[in-house]
């Protein structure tokens, strides 16, 4: 794994960026006392975004509400 650069200095920052932005968009809508969003789903769209080889954050909300945000 060491020479995937899926997992390269860049991508690893790229990734936490992305996840940032999703947790702060989705991961604290509630549906009553439940998340309304799953933590798994956004940390496989976090990946998904970066393993299809994505430079930026950019248009990540539109993806992930297209593939991922289905509610619990």
């Amino acid at each position: 794994m060491k020479d995937d650069w899926r997992y390269g200095d860049e991508r690893i920052q790229l990734r936490g960026e992305v996840l940032s932005i999703l947790l702060f968009h989705f991961g604290g809508e509630m549906d009553g006392a439940n998340p309304k969003y799953s933590s798994q789903s956004i940390y496989e769209c976090a990946h998904d975004w970066v393993s299809q080889g994505n430079k930026t954050s950019e248009g990540i909300i539109k993806y992930y509400e297209a593939h991922y945000a289905k509610s619990n």
